[in-house]
């Protein structure tokens, strides 16, 4: 992009030229300057800490650097000696905080790529989840985007001094946390990434606490077991399984699922069972399925219909249901959304001054419209991407769409928001909706999906990704299957022949109006 023309040419003026290129790239690399010459770098605002060289002599030799940008802000990058002339940069997870870790195996880096990550600003260590925002706009700066583009500027600059030249393509790879932190960075710098992988983004932060809060407090009022969730689930697929001309254990999209569990499952007529839904169970799962209701009209969607079955090759937690973990916590504790959702409301959204705020004190009709300052500093939610379109970027999301940490309609409410506002948008952005598929990974088809390659054969040749290509791989790494998933609004169907463990037996087709 336009940082790397500038960077080149000032490298050319200093003598420093291109030299020859890697042949992944088409670019020639020289001879990397010395791994401790960085320990000499520090300035007002960044300290190198650490420079160290890994794996000496070996094929995968590179060098590491751990490096303060003023005040709080750490970061590693790892630069290998055989540099095949690209940087990607990964994102983080939940509140993020994520220390980097010296010597951790890396197949990307191995493959010969400049990688990096930040802490965002503060050690999840020490600040639990929104912990580290109490009393600190600065810190909340940091997570929402300012450590992301820093370590972003930093670490290219590092390239150039290292390798002599810029890298020839700049990426990013991330999934939550790590999806809304490409989001936001294709919105507010679109010169800093060449491509973006954005999985399953929480780009709309603050109305996803919003409805954590909702979920939990009708999970409160008229709790359900994991066991009976998923006898609910079981009831859900033999209804709506079979939608898509296909009995294969996927619901392929939710929306056209017409399942509620008030009329449509069975009633405890006296004491509670597990193959029966109490009135007041029923109630809870029309509240969480109908979404958050605010000053009577529908405020924010609830969770679609999929995720009640677990994954037999998952975590434990979500064996048993998809709800597992986030709804339901299966040893007994507070679940994730519960969790996720006080930490925001008692250190972000509420001015930071209610560290004792509590679940039951969130008003649905006057709190969610007192959120503003965070919502313009954390949301990733602008669907203007035209400065990123003219800076020549691509952009690939994926949403599973039995994610229950993240509501995927999340996903699918902004890529139409963005086709709206750019109908070419397409072009250069493209939505994957992944059937069956859990929060990042997981669930009962498709557990996992690399887009990686995909981002880099449009970035790099203009080969635009008519489908990716999702799994599903048991402990010991062997495929079991494999399903194409498409770009939104088209569905995978079966071709009527062949088997339908096999991606060759089916094609991507408009959705059904």
């Amino acid at each position: 992009m336009r940082l790397r023309l500038l960077l080149t040419a000032g490298l050319a003026a200093a003598g420093l030229g291109c030299g020859t290129a890697p042949a992944t790239t088409g670019t020639t690399t020289p001879p990397p300057r010395a791994c401790a010459d960085f320990l000499s770098r520090t300035d007002f605002d960044v300290s190198v800490m650490d420079a160290e060289l890994m794996n000496p002599g070996a094929d995968t030799e590179y060098c590491w650097v751990d490096a303060m940008i003023r005040p709080n802000i750490r970061f590693a990058a790892s630069l290998p000696t055989h540099w095949n002339g690209r940087f990607v940069m990964r994102g983080g997870g939940g509140y993020a905080g994520q220390q980097p870790v010296k010597g951790r195996a890396d197949p990307l880096r191995d493959e010969g790529w400049v990688t990096a990550s930040t802490d965002t600003g503060h050690d999840a260590a020490r600040y639990p989840l929104a912990s580290f925002a109490h009393d600190n706009r600065d810190g909340e700066i940091d997570y929402a985007y300012r450590a992301v583009h820093l370590t972003a500027v930093e670490v290219k600059a590092l390239i150039a001094e290292h390798y002599g030249r810029p890298a020839d393509y700049d990426y990013w790879l991330g999934c939550s946390t790590g999806g809304r932190q490409g989001l936001m960075s294709a919105q507010r710098f679109p010169d800093d990434f060449d491509g973006i992988v954005a999985g399953a983004p929480v780009l709309d932060f603050t109305n996803t606490q919003i409805g954590g809060v909702w979920f939990s407090r009708a999970m409160r009022g008229h709790p359900l077991t994991l066991e009976k969730i998923a006898r609910v689930g079981g009831a859900i697929y033999a209804a709506c399984d079979g939608l898509d001309g296909l009995e294969d254990g996927l619901i392929d999209d939710p929306r056209q699922c017409r399942f509620d569990p008030r009329t449509d499952y069975p009633r405890c007529g006296g004491a509670d069972r597990v193959d029966c839904l109490t009135e007041g169970q029923g109630e809870t799962l029309a509240k969480i399925y109908g979404g958050v209701v605010s000053r009577g009209e529908p405020y924010f969607p609830g969770q679609p219909l999929g995720a009640e079955l677990g994954d037999p090759l998952g975590p434990p937690a979500s064996r048993t249901s998809g709800w597992g973990g986030w709804f339901v916590d299966p040893a007994g504790g507070t679940p994730l959304l519960e969790r996720f959702g006080v930490t925001f409301m008692r250190y972000m959204a509420f001015r930071r001054d209610d560290p004792d705020w509590s679940l039951d004190r969130f008003d649905f009709d006057e709190d969610p419209y007192r959120m503003d300052a965070i919502r313009r500093i954390l949301d990733a939610t602008n669907p203007d991407l035209t400065r990123f379109r003219d800076a020549g970027g691509r952009m690939i999301t994926y949403h599973g769409w039995s994610d229950t940490a993240l509501n995927p309609l999340m996903a699918v409410n902004y890529y139409e928001d963005v086709l709206a506002e750019t109908p070419d948008a397409a072009d250069f952005y493209r939505l994957f909706m992944v059937p069956g598929m859990f929060h990042c990974g997981g669930g009962r088809g498709i557990n996992t999906i690399d887009a990686l390659p995909d981002l880099v054969a449009w970035v790099e040749t203009g080969e635009a990704p008519a489908r990716l290509i999702g799994r599903r791989v048991d402990s010991d790494g062997e495929v079991l299957m494999t399903r194409p998933v498409c770009p939104y609004p088209q569905v995978a169907r079966y071709a009527g022949a062949g088997d339908v463990d096999d991606a060759a037996s089916f094609t991507c087709r408009p959705a059904p109006s």
